[in-house]
């Protein structure tokens, strides 16, 4: 515990998944107080023209309570 998924287009380098996926277990476990081997990140690429279908509307609209981070927004905005 924790998984992170990241949901994202295609067009990622596997070098910049890696980068993320390693800066987002650092922080989830500085944060959370986690040790790192119980952090797993995925990654899930969405194609553009399926992205409201199958992100924003179920994910994100359909869920803002659950959004802390909202699009459009910077770093600790609501």
């Amino acid at each position: 515990m924790p998984h992170v998924i990241v949901k994202l287009w295609p067009g990622k380098t596997e070098d910049q998944k890696t980068e993320l996926a390693q800066a987002i277990a650092a922080d989830v476990s500085r944060v959370l107080g986690s040790k790192d081997e119980s952090v797993s990140v995925a990654f899930e690429e969405v194609d553009s023209a399926d992205w409201m279908e199958t992100v924003y509307e179920p994910d994100i609209s359909g869920r803002w309570e659950t959004v802390y981070k909202k699009p459009g927004y910077g770093p600790g905005k609501a």
